[in-house]
């Protein structure tokens, strides 16, 4: 039997930005997982703040060069990659000039969210699924962490859905429900222009919260976990009423059941169909 393959995307990874519940988690689970006998990738955006000579970050030359095009305009596509020798894994950067060089992750000096994180959101997502395809890899599950990794889902879905790559993935969600007080443009659905999405799947973002943001990536999921005990009744009634694999939130902690809950999750969706657009 062979290996299943989990990509891990995460907005945030520990060592590489400060510790909170989704970077200690991104961090953790991929080790484990890879220790459970399964075959592993993970990225992250290459913010601004990551010390590239410390964590002994180098571009990726073969990987990089491509552009992505997003509202009309062309953005360089650049690979870094870093070692946590510790785990026995390597992490993927996307970096970008424009998106990922300033000082700041998310918000301002004023704490104000960055205007173009919509924009950084959806280079992020089309670049680790673009360098997935130059790896040649194909992910059994895909495994989504924090909001910036949210249009993962739609993507797969629809843009990527006939390319062999990901035509067999299963695509799980962690729900952290953060920012969700946050907007953005109504330029987003716009903005998800790409060769193999039609006008009528971009539709699911005509709201442009991020409270609807989340709960498209959940929609599209084929799996949910809830990664924080944060409640929110939208988005709660709707993994009620949907019928879809939940894995209820539990602490992550060092004695491995959380670990072992994710892969006996991913095994579980494995052995069902990839859910369909509506």
């Amino acid at each position: 039997m062979k290996k299943a393959k989990v990509l891990f995307v995460s907005q945030e990874i520990v060592p590489f930005l400060e510790v909170t519940e989704v970077s200690k988690i991104a961090r953790h689970l991929p080790q484990g997982i890879q220790e459970k006998g399964k075959e592993i990738r993970t990225f992250m955006p290459r913010f601004g703040v990551i010390n590239e000579r410390r964590n002994q970050l180098h571009e990726v030359i073969r990987l990089s060069g491509m552009n992505l095009i997003i509202d009309d305009s062309d953005h360089p596509l650049i690979i870094k990659v870093a070692s946590i020798q510790s785990a026995r894994m390597q992490v993927y950067f996307i970096d970008n000039e424009e998106y990922f060089q300033r000082k700041m992750i998310f918000r301002d000096a004023k704490k104000k969210f960055f205007k173009d994180n919509e924009d950084r959101m959806v280079f992020f997502c089309r670049g680790v699924l673009e360098t997935v395809k130059k790896l040649g890899w194909a992910p059994d599950v895909i495994h989504c962490h924090g909001w910036m990794t949210s249009l993962i889902p739609f993507f797969v879905k629809t843009g990527y859905k006939d390319d062999p790559m990901f035509r067999n993935s299963r695509i799980v969600y962690s729900s952290y429900l953060h920012d969700l007080e946050e907007m953005f443009s109504p330029g987003l659905s716009r903005k998800l222009k790409m060769d193999g999405v039609i006008p009528d799947e971009a539709k699911l973002y005509k709201d442009p919260s991020m409270a609807n943001v989340h709960l498209a990536a959940m929609k599209l999921a084929d799996g949910v976990v809830k990664g924080c005990d944060t409640k929110n009744a939208s988005l709660d009634n709707y993994l009620k009423k949907a019928g879809k694999p939940v894995l209820n939130y539990q602490p992550f902690d060092d004695d491995g059941n959380f670990v072992a809950a994710c892969s006996d999750f991913y095994d579980e969706l494995l052995e069902q169909e990839p859910a369909l657009v509506d």
